[in-house]
Protein backbone atom coordinates (compact mmCIF):
# COMPACT_ATOMS: atom_id res chain seq x y z
CA UNK A 1 0.00 0.00 0.00
CA UNK A 2 1.32 3.43 -0.97
CA UNK A 3 1.96 5.84 1.91
CA UNK A 4 0.92 9.40 1.10
CA UNK A 5 1.43 12.60 3.10
CA UNK A 6 -0.47 15.80 2.34
CA UNK A 7 1.46 18.74 3.75
CA UNK A 8 -1.06 21.56 3.94
CA UNK A 9 -4.18 19.41 4.03
CA UNK A 10 -6.21 22.22 5.63
CA UNK A 11 -6.21 24.37 2.46
CA UNK A 12 -8.71 24.09 -0.38
CA UNK A 13 -6.43 22.03 -2.65
CA UNK A 14 -5.23 19.81 0.19
CA UNK A 15 -8.77 19.19 1.39
CA UNK A 16 -9.92 18.10 -2.08
CA UNK A 17 -6.92 15.76 -2.43
CA UNK A 18 -7.70 14.31 1.00
CA UNK A 19 -11.34 13.84 0.02
CA UNK A 20 -10.40 11.99 -3.17
CA UNK A 21 -7.78 9.78 -1.49
CA UNK A 22 -9.48 8.98 1.82
CA UNK A 23 -11.89 6.54 0.17
CA UNK A 24 -9.21 4.63 -1.74
CA UNK A 25 -8.07 1.25 -0.42
CA UNK A 26 -4.69 1.39 -2.19
CA UNK A 27 -3.57 4.52 -0.29
CA UNK A 28 -2.51 4.88 3.34
CA UNK A 29 -2.70 8.51 4.37
CA UNK A 30 -0.07 9.66 6.86
CA UNK A 31 -1.90 11.99 9.23
CA UNK A 32 -0.62 14.42 11.82
CA UNK A 33 -2.84 16.06 14.41
CA UNK A 34 -3.85 19.69 14.13
CA UNK A 35 -1.56 20.74 16.99
CA UNK A 36 1.49 19.46 15.08
CA UNK A 37 0.45 20.71 11.65
CA UNK A 38 3.21 23.35 11.64
CA UNK A 39 5.74 21.40 13.70
CA UNK A 40 8.85 21.03 11.51
CA UNK A 41 10.09 17.86 13.24
CA UNK A 42 6.75 16.06 12.90
CA UNK A 43 6.35 17.16 9.29
CA UNK A 44 9.90 16.03 8.49
CA UNK A 45 9.15 12.56 9.86
CA UNK A 46 5.91 12.30 7.89
CA UNK A 47 7.54 13.56 4.71
CA UNK A 48 10.37 11.03 4.86
CA UNK A 49 8.05 8.16 5.76
CA UNK A 50 5.92 8.80 2.68
CA UNK A 51 6.25 7.15 -0.70
CA UNK A 52 4.66 10.27 -2.15
CA UNK A 53 3.96 13.69 -0.67
CA UNK A 54 1.75 16.52 -1.85
CA UNK A 55 2.89 20.02 -0.92
CA UNK A 56 -0.18 22.24 -0.64
CA UNK A 57 1.69 25.18 0.79
CA UNK A 58 2.60 28.79 -0.03
CA UNK A 59 5.61 29.14 -2.34
CA UNK A 60 8.22 29.94 0.33
CA UNK A 61 7.01 27.12 2.57
CA UNK A 62 7.13 24.64 -0.34
CA UNK A 63 10.75 25.57 -1.05
CA UNK A 64 11.71 25.15 2.60
CA UNK A 65 9.80 21.88 2.92
CA UNK A 66 11.73 20.24 0.08
CA UNK A 67 14.88 20.81 2.14
CA UNK A 68 13.43 18.57 4.87
CA UNK A 69 13.42 15.58 2.54
CA UNK A 70 16.12 12.96 3.17
CA UNK A 71 14.41 9.90 1.67
CA UNK A 72 15.62 9.77 -1.95
CA UNK A 73 12.70 7.53 -2.91
CA UNK A 74 9.96 9.94 -1.85
CA UNK A 75 8.10 11.55 -4.75
CA UNK A 76 7.01 15.17 -4.28
CA UNK A 77 4.10 16.79 -6.11
CA UNK A 78 4.15 20.52 -5.39
CA UNK A 79 0.88 22.39 -5.98
CA UNK A 80 2.42 25.83 -5.36
CA UNK A 81 3.92 28.18 -7.94
CA UNK A 82 7.43 27.69 -6.56
CA UNK A 83 8.86 25.13 -9.00
CA UNK A 84 6.78 25.39 -12.18
CA UNK A 85 9.50 26.99 -14.28
CA UNK A 86 12.37 25.14 -12.58
CA UNK A 87 14.10 22.86 -15.09
CA UNK A 88 14.96 20.41 -12.31
CA UNK A 89 11.24 19.74 -11.83
CA UNK A 90 8.84 18.08 -14.26
CA UNK A 91 5.82 20.15 -15.24
CA UNK A 92 2.75 18.13 -14.30
CA UNK A 93 0.51 18.42 -17.35
CA UNK A 94 0.65 14.89 -18.82
CA UNK A 95 -1.43 15.67 -21.91
CA UNK A 96 1.12 18.21 -23.19
CA UNK A 97 4.29 17.39 -25.16
CA UNK A 98 6.29 14.53 -23.57
CA UNK A 99 5.39 15.36 -19.97
CA UNK A 100 3.53 12.08 -19.38
CA UNK A 101 6.71 10.04 -19.93
CA UNK A 102 8.75 12.43 -17.81
CA UNK A 103 6.23 12.28 -14.96
CA UNK A 104 6.48 8.48 -14.89
CA UNK A 105 10.11 8.59 -13.82
CA UNK A 106 10.24 11.89 -11.95
CA UNK A 107 10.64 12.43 -8.21
CA UNK A 108 9.84 16.15 -8.42
CA UNK A 109 6.62 17.23 -10.13
CA UNK A 110 5.31 20.80 -10.25
CA UNK A 111 1.52 20.81 -10.52
CA UNK A 112 0.22 23.43 -13.00
CA UNK A 113 -1.63 26.58 -12.01
CA UNK A 114 -5.37 26.70 -12.65
CA UNK A 115 -5.47 29.63 -15.12
CA UNK A 116 -2.25 28.35 -16.67
CA UNK A 117 -3.77 24.91 -17.26
CA UNK A 118 -6.52 26.43 -19.37
CA UNK A 119 -4.20 28.62 -21.42
CA UNK A 120 -1.62 25.88 -21.96
CA UNK A 121 -4.25 23.31 -22.94
CA UNK A 122 -5.32 25.66 -25.75
CA UNK A 123 -2.04 27.12 -26.96
CA UNK A 124 0.59 24.37 -26.51
CA UNK A 125 -0.95 22.04 -29.16
CA UNK A 126 -1.13 24.91 -31.65
CA UNK A 127 2.48 25.92 -30.98
CA UNK A 128 3.64 22.30 -31.41
CA UNK A 129 1.86 22.19 -34.77
CA UNK A 130 3.19 25.61 -35.80
CA UNK A 131 -0.23 27.24 -36.19
CA UNK A 132 0.88 30.00 -33.83
CA UNK A 133 4.30 31.62 -33.97
CA UNK A 134 6.55 31.97 -30.94
CA UNK A 135 6.33 35.77 -31.14
CA UNK A 136 2.51 35.80 -31.28
CA UNK A 137 0.67 38.55 -29.40
CA UNK A 138 -2.04 36.71 -27.49
CA UNK A 139 -4.83 37.73 -25.14
CA UNK A 140 -6.31 35.42 -22.51
CA UNK A 141 -9.55 36.00 -20.57
CA UNK A 142 -10.25 33.69 -17.63
CA UNK A 143 -13.18 33.54 -15.21
CA UNK A 144 -12.95 31.52 -12.00
CA UNK A 145 -14.95 30.68 -8.93
CA UNK A 146 -13.86 32.31 -5.69
CA UNK A 147 -12.46 29.10 -4.13
CA UNK A 148 -9.33 29.70 -6.21
CA UNK A 149 -8.43 32.52 -3.83
CA UNK A 150 -8.13 30.19 -0.85
CA UNK A 151 -9.65 30.40 2.61
CA UNK A 152 -9.41 34.17 2.93
CA UNK A 153 -11.30 34.83 -0.30
CA UNK A 154 -13.83 32.09 0.43
CA UNK A 155 -14.57 33.75 3.77
CA UNK A 156 -14.97 37.14 2.08
CA UNK A 157 -17.45 35.82 -0.50
CA UNK A 158 -19.44 33.76 2.01
CA UNK A 159 -19.64 36.48 4.65
CA UNK A 160 -23.35 37.36 5.04
CA UNK A 161 -22.30 40.97 5.70
CA UNK A 162 -20.10 41.22 2.62
CA UNK A 163 -19.93 44.37 0.50
CA UNK A 164 -22.24 44.44 -2.53
CA UNK A 165 -19.23 44.57 -4.89
CA UNK A 166 -18.80 40.83 -4.36
CA UNK A 167 -22.03 40.16 -6.23
CA UNK A 168 -20.51 41.14 -9.57
CA UNK A 169 -17.46 39.66 -11.35
CA UNK A 170 -14.19 41.35 -10.39
CA UNK A 171 -11.16 41.57 -12.64
CA UNK A 172 -7.79 41.42 -10.90
CA UNK A 173 -4.00 41.27 -11.56
CA UNK A 174 -4.49 44.51 -13.46
CA UNK A 175 -0.76 45.22 -13.57
CA UNK A 176 -0.15 42.21 -15.85
CA UNK A 177 2.06 40.46 -13.29
CA UNK A 178 -0.07 37.42 -12.40
CA UNK A 179 2.00 34.57 -10.94
CA UNK A 180 0.84 32.10 -13.63
CA UNK A 181 2.27 34.11 -16.53
CA UNK A 182 5.83 32.66 -16.38
CA UNK A 183 4.64 29.05 -16.77
CA UNK A 184 2.08 30.02 -19.42
CA UNK A 185 4.88 31.59 -21.45
CA UNK A 186 7.53 28.92 -20.91
CA UNK A 187 5.45 25.78 -21.36
CA UNK A 188 3.91 27.13 -24.58
CA UNK A 189 7.35 28.16 -25.85
CA UNK A 190 6.28 31.76 -26.38
CA UNK A 191 8.64 34.69 -26.61
CA UNK A 192 6.33 37.00 -24.67
CA UNK A 193 3.56 36.60 -22.14
CA UNK A 194 -0.06 37.06 -23.21
CA UNK A 195 -2.20 39.96 -22.10
CA UNK A 196 -3.94 38.18 -19.23
CA UNK A 197 -7.35 39.17 -17.83
CA UNK A 198 -8.39 36.98 -14.88
CA UNK A 199 -11.82 37.52 -13.32
CA UNK A 200 -13.23 36.12 -10.07
CA UNK A 201 -17.01 35.76 -9.78
CA UNK A 202 -19.63 34.89 -7.20
CA UNK A 203 -19.66 31.09 -7.53
CA UNK A 204 -17.63 28.57 -5.53
CA UNK A 205 -15.76 26.61 -8.19
CA UNK A 206 -15.41 26.23 -11.92
CA UNK A 207 -13.28 27.91 -14.55
CA UNK A 208 -13.47 28.96 -18.17
CA UNK A 209 -10.36 30.18 -20.01
CA UNK A 210 -10.68 31.85 -23.42
CA UNK A 211 -8.04 32.82 -25.96
CA UNK A 212 -9.17 34.87 -28.96
CA UNK A 213 -7.49 34.72 -32.37
CA UNK A 214 -7.78 36.45 -35.72
CA UNK A 215 -7.58 33.95 -38.56
CA UNK A 216 -5.04 36.20 -40.31
CA UNK A 217 -2.61 35.66 -37.42
CA UNK A 218 -2.52 31.86 -37.60
CA UNK A 219 -1.12 29.36 -40.07
CA UNK A 220 -4.37 27.59 -40.92
CA UNK A 221 -8.05 28.05 -40.18
CA UNK A 222 -10.70 27.19 -37.61
CA UNK A 223 -11.15 23.66 -38.95
CA UNK A 224 -7.40 23.01 -38.68
CA UNK A 225 -7.54 23.97 -35.01
CA UNK A 226 -10.46 21.63 -34.36
CA UNK A 227 -8.66 18.73 -36.01
CA UNK A 228 -5.52 19.34 -33.96
CA UNK A 229 -7.48 19.29 -30.71
CA UNK A 230 -9.44 16.17 -31.69
CA UNK A 231 -6.21 14.34 -32.44
CA UNK A 232 -4.28 15.76 -29.48
CA UNK A 233 -6.72 15.02 -26.67
CA UNK A 234 -7.59 11.36 -26.52
CA UNK A 235 -6.90 10.46 -22.87
CA UNK A 236 -10.45 10.97 -21.63
CA UNK A 237 -9.44 13.43 -18.90
CA UNK A 238 -8.96 16.25 -21.40
CA UNK A 239 -11.38 15.99 -24.31
CA UNK A 240 -12.55 18.02 -27.28
CA UNK A 241 -16.23 18.96 -27.53
CA UNK A 242 -18.11 20.91 -30.17
CA UNK A 243 -18.39 24.53 -28.98
CA UNK A 244 -21.54 25.93 -27.44
CA UNK A 245 -24.11 24.47 -25.09
CA UNK A 246 -26.89 25.69 -22.81
CA UNK A 247 -28.77 27.37 -25.70
CA UNK A 248 -25.70 29.17 -26.99
CA UNK A 249 -24.08 29.82 -23.61
CA UNK A 250 -21.07 28.12 -22.01
CA UNK A 251 -21.18 28.02 -18.23
CA UNK A 252 -17.90 28.23 -16.30
CA UNK A 253 -19.53 26.08 -13.62
CA UNK A 254 -20.47 23.14 -15.85
CA UNK A 255 -17.61 20.92 -14.57
CA UNK A 256 -17.64 22.14 -10.96
CA UNK A 257 -16.88 19.20 -8.69
CA UNK A 258 -15.28 17.17 -11.49
CA UNK A 259 -11.66 16.47 -12.41
CA UNK A 260 -11.64 16.56 -16.20
CA UNK A 261 -11.39 19.32 -18.81
CA UNK A 262 -13.28 20.20 -21.99
CA UNK A 263 -11.71 21.99 -24.95
CA UNK A 264 -13.82 23.68 -27.62
CA UNK A 265 -13.52 26.06 -30.57
CA UNK A 266 -16.10 28.62 -31.71
CA UNK A 267 -16.23 31.65 -33.96
CA UNK A 268 -16.06 32.03 -37.73
CA UNK A 269 -13.60 32.22 -40.60
CA UNK A 270 -12.29 35.60 -39.40
CA UNK A 271 -12.48 35.55 -35.59
CA UNK A 272 -11.90 32.44 -33.49
CA UNK A 273 -12.31 31.77 -29.77
CA UNK A 274 -10.61 28.85 -28.03
CA UNK A 275 -12.23 27.74 -24.76
CA UNK A 276 -10.98 25.47 -21.98
CA UNK A 277 -13.52 24.60 -19.27
CA UNK A 278 -12.83 22.76 -16.01
CA UNK A 279 -12.96 23.05 -12.23
CA UNK A 280 -10.26 25.28 -10.75
CA UNK A 281 -10.06 22.80 -7.84
CA UNK A 282 -10.22 19.77 -10.16
CA UNK A 283 -8.05 19.64 -13.28
CA UNK A 284 -6.90 23.09 -12.15
CA UNK A 285 -5.44 21.80 -8.87
CA UNK A 286 -6.21 18.64 -6.87
CA UNK A 287 -7.56 16.51 -9.72
CA UNK A 288 -4.42 17.22 -11.73
CA UNK A 289 -2.25 16.39 -8.70
CA UNK A 290 -3.95 13.02 -8.22
CA UNK A 291 -3.70 12.26 -11.93
CA UNK A 292 0.05 12.90 -11.67
CA UNK A 293 0.23 10.64 -8.62
CA UNK A 294 -1.54 7.86 -10.51
CA UNK A 295 0.98 8.14 -13.35
CA UNK A 296 3.89 7.95 -10.89
CA UNK A 297 2.36 4.81 -9.36
CA UNK A 298 1.69 3.20 -12.78
CA UNK A 299 -2.07 3.26 -12.17
CA UNK A 300 -4.82 4.19 -14.64
CA UNK A 301 -4.81 7.98 -14.72
CA UNK A 302 -8.49 8.31 -13.80
CA UNK A 303 -8.20 6.17 -10.63
CA UNK A 304 -10.10 7.87 -7.82
CA UNK A 305 -11.09 10.85 -9.96
CA UNK A 306 -14.60 12.13 -10.53
CA UNK A 307 -15.11 12.68 -14.25
CA UNK A 308 -18.04 14.43 -15.87
CA UNK A 309 -20.50 11.77 -17.07
CA UNK A 310 -18.85 9.09 -14.96
CA UNK A 311 -15.49 7.32 -14.83
CA UNK A 312 -14.31 6.41 -18.33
Amino acid sequence: MTKVFIDGSAGTTGLRIYERLSCRNDIELIKISEEYRKDTKVRREALNEADLAFLCLPDAAAIETEKLLENENTIIIDTSTAHRTNDKWTYGFPEIADFREKIKSSKRIANPGCHASGFISLIAPLRENDLIKADASLTCFSITGYSGGGKKMIAEYEDPKRDKVYKAPRQYALGQSHKHLPEMTKICNLEKAPVFCPVVADFYSGMEVTVSLFAKDIKGNIEDIKEIYKDYYKSGIVSYIEGGDESGFMSAGKLAGYDDMQISVSGNDERIILISRFDNLGKGASGSAIQNMNICLSLPENTGLKLYGGIR
